[in-house]
C-alpha cells in the first residue's frame, strides 16, 4: 500500500498485497477464535508479518518519498528538507472525442482544429516532465488554466466525453480512473503544489537569498495546496483527500518556519543576553510547529499513508529544535551574570516571557541575581537538551532511510555533543544537590509564516480553441442547429431586423413580413458569418460594416438557432471560474416580446447585463448592450455605473 508507482514494480506490489492479506487474515482469525492457544499463535504470526511490511514499507519509501531527492547539490550542514514527489499519469488521447464532438456539437469541420488539439495534448505531454523552477510552475498553471476553458467548451453536464484519465497516488501508487476534468485538474495543482517544494528543497539555504527564496516556494506550496483542499473536495486519491493535504500544508509551513529560524542565525548567532533570547523563542517555535506536525501525521485516515521516514523526520525535528531552545536558555544562565551596568528589568522581563510558569521557590529577578540559582537552572535546562537531543538520535536510528543521511547524523550528533560540553563545565561536587526541573519554553515568533495562495491570473493563456466564438455563447452546455444559409436582400435602404449583443450579434425587432423572415431567418438567431467571413467574434459596429459594405447587393449570412429555449433566455447560471472559488454570474439578454404592429414602428427596448455575487439580492451594476437597426440612425449607447471586482561569539 506504500508503494510508489505500482506500474513500476510489479514484484513488490505482488510481495505488498500478499502480506497485506495475510495480515488482514491473521487479525480476522484473531477476532474469530476463542481458543487462547489458536490466539497466541495468530499474534505471533501477526507480529512477523508487521515486521515484514514494515521493512518492505521502508524500501518501497525509496522509489519516489525518499527525504534525499531534489536537495540542494551543495555541500550543507543543515537538516534535509521534504519534497513532494509528482503524481504521474498515462497518456491521453484528445483527438477523435473533441473533434466528434466539435462536429456534433458546434456543427463545423473538425479537421481543421486538428493544431488546436495537438497543442492541447502537447502542452499536456511537457507537464508530465515540468522543469524545476519558475518555468515549470508557470506551464503546470498554464494547462490548469486551459483546462478551464477546455471543460466549458467540450464537457457538458449531462454526458461524460469518453475520455479516461488515469493518475496515480503520490503515496500509495494505487491509480485512479475517472472520466471527468476535475480529476485533471486537481492532479495538475497538486503537482504544481509539489513541484513548489522541490523548488524550495533546492534552494542554497547557505545564502540569505537562498533562504528567502525555499520559504517564499514553501508558503505558495502550501497555499496551492490548501486551494487544492478547498476546491476540490471530493477527490477519490488518497494524496489529494482533505486529512491528507490539510497534513502537507502544516508540514510546508513548518519548513517554511525552519527556513525562518536559519534565516535569522545565517550571520551566526552572538553570545548575548537579549539575542539569545530571541532565538530561543524562534527555535522553540520552529519544534512546536514540527510537534504538531508529527502528531497530525500519526492520526486516521492518514497514518497509514505517510511515509515511515517523514514521521519521524518530524519527530526528529521537533525533539532537536527544542533541544536547541533550551541549549541557548542554558547558554543565558550560565554565560551572562547580571552586571552591575545591566538593566535588570529589561532582562528580568525577557526572561519570564520565556516562561510560562517559574519552579517553585524561584523568582526570576532572584535567579538572575543569584549565581548559584542561575548555574541550578542553567544545569536543568542542559540536562532537558541532552534527553531531547538523545531522542531524537535514537529516532533517527530507528529509521533506515534517515540513519543513511550523513548530513543529519552529523547534525544531530554535533548538537549532542555540544550540550554534553556544555554541561561538563558546569558541574561541581555538589551537582547532587540540584534537583530542579527545567519548566517548558513559550514559542515565539515574530516572522508569522502563512500560506500565499495561487496568483492565477499572472499567467496569461489564449484560449487553444478561441476560432470556435466567445465562451458565453459556444459553450458545451448550449445545443444549437446547424447554420442555415439566409440571403438578405435590402428593401428600401432597411434589413428588416436589428441587431443587438456583442459577439456574436443577435438578430433582434425581426418584421415578420420582411424577405429575410421569409428565408427561415429567427428572432434570437445569431449571425455566425457574412458573405463568407466568419464573425464570430464581430460586434454590432463591425457586421453593419460589412451589410453597408456590399450596398444594395444581396449578401448570404449564415445563422445559428439555440435548440434550448432556457438557454437561448440565458438564465443564471453558476460557473467554475479560475482563481475565485465561488462566482456566480447572471447574464439576462432576453425580454419579453412586445406585441409589434406592423404597420407601426416601436422604439427597441435595450437589453441589460447584471452582474451579481452569491446571496446579493439585486445586481450592483447594469450595462446596456449596443443595438443598432441598420437603414436609420443608431440608437445611443447608455451606461451606467459599472463596478469592479474590483558577533563575539558563534553559538549556531
Amino acid at each position: 500500500m506504500w508503494i510508489s508507482r505500482i506500474s513500476h514494480c510489479p514484484c513488490c506490489c505482488l510481495l505488498l498485497f500478499v502480506i497485506y492479506k495475510v495480515s488482514l487474515q491473521c487479525k480476522n482469525m484473531k477476532r474469530a477464535t476463542n481458543n487462547n492457544k489458536v490466539r497466541e499463535q495468530v499474534l505471533l504470526e501477526l507480529s512477523f508479518v508487521n515486521s515484514d511490511l514494515q521493512i518492505l514499507k521502508e524500501e518501497l519509501e525509496g522509489l519516489n518519498i525518499s527525504v534525499e531527492v531534489y536537495q540542494n547539490t551543495e555541500e550543507t550542514f543543515s537538516i534535509p528538507l521534504v519534497p513532494l514527489g509528482l503524481k504521474e499519469t498515462k497518456e491521453v488521447d484528445f483527438t477523435l472525442p473533441l473533434k466528434d464532438f466539435i462536429l456534433e456539437h458546434y456543427s463545423e469541420d473538425s479537421s481543421e482544429y486538428e493544431e488546436e488539439i495537438a497543442d492541447l495534448m502537447d502542452l499536456r505531454q511537457a507537464c508530465r516532465t515540468p522543469s524545476r523552477d519558475e518555468a515549470g510552475i508557470e506551464m503546470l498553471i498554464s494547462y490548469f488554466l486551459q483546462l478551464g476553458y477546455v471543460e466549458s467548451r467540450f464537457f457538458p453536464p449531462t454526458r461524460h466525453m469518453g475520455i479516461l484519465f488515469t493518475w496515480y497516488d503520490s503515496f500509495t501508487g494505487v491509480p485512479v480512473c475517472q472520466q471527468n476534468l476535475l480529476l485533471e485538474k486537481a492532479s495538475i495543482l497538486f503537482n504544481t503544489g509539489a513541484l513548489y517544494t522541490q523548488i524550495g528543497t533546492r534552494c542554497n539555504r547557505q545564502t540569505q537569498a537562498g533562504l528567502e527564496n525555499a520559504v517564499d516556494a514553501f508558503q505558495k506550496a502550501a497555499g496551492v495546496l490548501s486551494y487544492l483542499k478547498e476546491t476540490f473536495t471530493h477527490t477519490p486519491s488518497y494524496d489529494m483527500s482533505p486529512a491528507m493535504l490539510n497534513v502537507l500544508v502544516k508540514m510546508m509551513l513548518a519548513q517554511a518556519q525552519e527556513c525562518v529560524f536559519e534565516q535569522i542565525g545565517l550571520p551566526g548567532i552572538r553570545n548575548e543576553f537579549f539575542t539569545l533570547v530571541k532565538m530561543t523563542q524562534e527555535v522553540a517555535k520552529v519544534g512546536e510547529v514540527y510537534m504538531l506536525v508529527n502528531t497530525a501525521m500519526n492520526q486516521e485516515p492518514v497514518k497509514e499513508n505517510i511515509p515511515y521516514s517523514w514521521s519521524k523526520l518530524a519527530q526528529i525535528k521537533s525533539d532537536h529544535y527544542k533541544a536547541l531552545a533550551h541549549y541557548f536558555i542554558a547558554t543565558i544562565l550560565c554565560d551572562h551574570e547580571l552586571q552591575s551596568g545591566d538593566d535588570e528589568d529589561q532582562q528580568e522581563k525577557a526572561l519570564s516571557q520565556l516562561y510560562d510558569y517559574i519552579p517553585e521557590g524561584l523568582m526570576v529577578l532572584t535567579v538572575l541575581k543569584d549565581k548559584v540559582q542561575r548555574k541550578q537552572l542553567g544545569k536543568a535546562h542542559l540536562r532537558k537538551a541532552i534527553v531531547y537531543h538523545e531522542e531524537a538520535l535514537r529516532v533517527c536510528g530507528l529509521c533506515k532511510k534517515l540513519r543513511n543521511i550523513d548530513v543529519l547524523q552529523e547534525v544531530l550528533t554535533a548538537a549532542h555533543k555540544r550540550s554534553l560540553l556544555k554541561y561538563a563545565q558546569q558541574e561541581t561536587e555538589d551537582d547532587f544537590l540540584s534537583l530542579i526541573q527545567a519548566p517548558d519554553i513559550l514559542p515565539k515568533t515574530e516572522h508569522k509564516i502563512e500560506t500565499i495562495a495561487p496568483h492565477f491570473s499572472k499567467v496569461k493563456v489564449k484560449d487553444f480553441f478561441h476560432r470556435l466564438g466567445p465562451l458565453t455563447v459556444f459553450s458545451a452546455k448550449q445545443r444549437w442547429t446547424a447554420p442555415r444559409t439566409i440571403r438578405i436582400h435590402h428593401e428600401a435602404g432597411e434589413l428588416g431586423f436589428s441587431l443587438k449583443g456583442g459577439s456574436p450579434v443577435q438578430i433582434y425587432c425581426l418584421d415578420p413580413v420582411c424577405s429575410a423572415a421569409s428565408m427561415g431567418l429567427k428572432e434570437g438567431d445569431y449571425i455566425v458569418s457574412v458573405g463568407g467571413v466568419d464573425c464570430k467574434w464581430h460586434g454590432v459596429n463591425e457586421v453593419l460594416e460589412k451589410f453597408k459594405s456590399v450596398g444594395e447587393q444581396p449578401i448570404e449570412i449564415e445563422v445559428i438557432s439555440c435548440q434550448d429555449t432556457a438557454a437561448s433566455m440565458h438564465s443564471k447560471s453558476a460557473t467554475y471560474s479560475v482563481g475565485m472559488q465561488k462566482t456566480y454570474s447572471l447574464i439576462c439578454l432576453a425580454m419579453e416580446e412586445d406585441k409589434i404592429d406592423q404597420t407601426k414602428k416601436v422604439p427597441l427596448k435595450l437589453p441589460f447585463l447584471s452582474w451579481g455575487t452569491k446571496n446579493r439580492q439585486k445586481a450592483a451594476s447594469t450595462l446596456c448592450l449596443p443595438s443598432a437597426v441598420a437603414g436609420s440612425s443608431q440608437i445611443k449607447k447608455k451606461l451606467s455605473p459599472f463596478t469592479l471586482l474590483n558577533t563575539e561569539s558563534s553559538l549556531y
